[in-house]
């Protein structure tokens, strides 16, 4: 029989910068040949020093970088961002969210997603956003068991 993993959320530090780096390039090269993956990157991707990238978002007092560990092992991160809404309203916006393919399935997205759930509320944020590309039912399901829903759809043609 399995022992039963523990895991955990916890803010990332700086000192975890190599690994969120090293995270967020095996994200890019999972969806790199995925319908939309390769022009995601190119809007929304980090360019290098990747590590640097990080450093500056646990940095910053608008943005959380959370990593999840099973084992205490850094297996997962998401990286969300507090914007503020023409209205004056708050909005958490997740812009990264990975975990190890190794460690999926354990709980360690929902326990990133609900960490995050809780900062938005904490920060009375009118709603949370994130994103899933196009046919990549896994990650729109997770994301609907959350509540969230999708509000709208970017149509690109390549020239």
């Amino acid at each position: 029989m399995t022992e039963p993993v523990t895991v955990a959320v916890r803010d990332a530090t700086l000192e975890d910068s190599a690994i969120l780096a090293d995270a967020h390039r095996r994200g890019h090269e999972a969806v790199a040949d995925a319908r939309g993956g390769s022009l995601d990157i190119l809007f929304r991707g980090r360019v290098e020093p990747i590590e640097e990238t990080f450093q500056a978002d646990v940095g910053d007092p608008d943005r959380t970088v959370l990593v999840a560990t099973a084992d205490e092992q850094v297996s997962g991160y998401l990286v969300a961002v507090l914007e503020a809404l023409r209205s004056g309203d708050m909005m958490l916006r997740v812009i990264d969210l990975w975990v190890h393919p190794d460690a999926r399935g354990i709980g360690l997205g929902s326990a990133l997603m609900q960490r995050a759930l809780a900062i938005a509320e904490t920060q009375e944020c009118i709603g949370i956003d994130a994103r899933a590309l196009p046919g990549d039912r896994a990650t729109k399901n997770f994301f609907e068991s959350f509540g969230l829903v999708a509000r709208t759809i970017e149509v690109h043609r390549a020239l």
